[in-house]
């Protein structure tokens, strides 16, 4: 009989320093895994920069049905400085996203102490959120055209997509997350966030959908905002938020909002989703191809990775252990940066897993 506590975990460690802080998440992921019975197998990947340099491939349609046996895929980075911008992102990333259905993208924005807020008089009492981004509709589904290219007449249209289920499935799960974190003490708030006033056809269908679906959600608070208002009041007030629901676009721009009142991508992590499927959990940052090797790259948003995936996994109490270790080590390290953190790469994978 299958071990319910076993985990299948395929691992895309990636392009620049993405595989060094993936290996430091697997010790903390393995260290939590010792503490609370549970066992993992990791299988190892080559999607990347270097694969695509030798054989001009990135990621084959056999090769996603063999990621489909997984539980989860754990990656740590993509982009190279020798590959065009967007071979990889679209040929890896958003192929992944979109053939395993990952339609939820989810952020959290949580403020760890010691961590410099970029906000005055802010602190981790105010910021503590999750951004749920819808993720595999809107401008992103590449539906529109050029027509005259060239000349000075050219004409490029690119089409915001939705249809009425892809917004029920996206709204369920943040009704759903809202439910969950106030079962957790947390507020339980919910905020739709769009541009109604001038997308009239689209936000009006996001926005009808979610007062339909607030009234099977009674003990959800629930707001709307216009997406330019959320930027400011995100800022100002960021305590406000409990749980935000966006648009692909919309979300694509805001989470990275979220990272820096966070402290800055050294401490964001992400969660592509698929309730039925596979999954993939991935820090925010990007390969920074210029410090590999150097064992001096923050790893902390890798470990934050991990923790979210525990929890998809349905280890709660393991991944609140993670959580509480990142936390204080976040108090012992200097800075986020790399090179600046008074600490290596590899010591800060080891202070976390000693603190589980």
């Amino acid at each position: 009989m299958a071990d319910p506590r076993h985990y299948e975990i395929a691992v895309i460690g990636g392009d620049g320093t993405g595989p060094e802080v993936v290996e430091e998440g697997k010790k903390v992921l393995e260290t939590a895994g010792k503490k609370f019975g549970i066992n993992f197998s990791f299988t190892d990947f080559d999607f990347g920069g270097e694969r695509y340099k030798k054989t001009g491939e990135t990621i084959s349609d056999q090769e996603i049905e063999d990621l489909k046996k997984f539980r989860a895929i754990y990656l740590g980075a993509i982009g190279h400085p020798d590959v065009a911008p967007g071979i990889l992102e679209l040929g890896i990333l958003l192929k992944l996203r979109f053939t395993l259905d990952q339609y939820i993208n989810l952020r959290p924005v949580k403020l760890y102490p010691g961590i410099d807020c970029p906000l005055k008089d802010k602190g981790p009492e105010d910021i503590d959120f999750i951004v749920v981004r819808e993720n595999t509709g809107g401008l992103y589904t590449g539906h529109g055209g050029v027509t005259r290219k060239g000349t000075p007449h050219e004409v490029a249209t690119q089409v915001m997509v939705y249809d009425r289920q892809m917004v029920d499935r996206c709204l369920k799960y943040s009704f759903e997350l809202a439910k969950e974190r106030k079962d957790e003490g947390k507020p339980g708030k919910l905020t739709l966030v769009n541009k109604t006033n001038v997308l009239t056809n689209v936000g009006d269908l996001w926005f009808r959908a979610f007062m339909e679906m607030k009234e099977s959600y009674p003990g959800i608070e629930t707001d709307y905002n216009h997406i330019d208002a959320a930027c400011m009041w995100m800022v100002k007030n960021p305590e406000w938020y409990d749980v935000m629901v966006i648009p692909n676009m919309f979300g694509d721009i805001i989470t990275d909002l979220g990272a820096m009142i966070q402290g800055g991508m050294g401490i964001a992590a992400g969660g592509n989703i698929n309730p039925e499927g596979t999954s993939m959990f991935e820090p925010i940052g990007g390969s920074a191809p210029k410090y590999t090797g150097m064992n001096i790259i923050n790893p902390l948003a890798a470990i934050e990775a991990g923790r979210m995936m525990l929890k998809h996994l349905g280890e709660p109490e393991a991944a609140k252990s993670i959580e509480n270790a990142v936390s204080d080590v976040c108090t012992k390290i200097k800075s986020l940066s790399a090179g600046k953190m008074g600490y290596s790469t590899s010591e800060v994978g080891d202070m976390v897993a000693s603190q589980i």
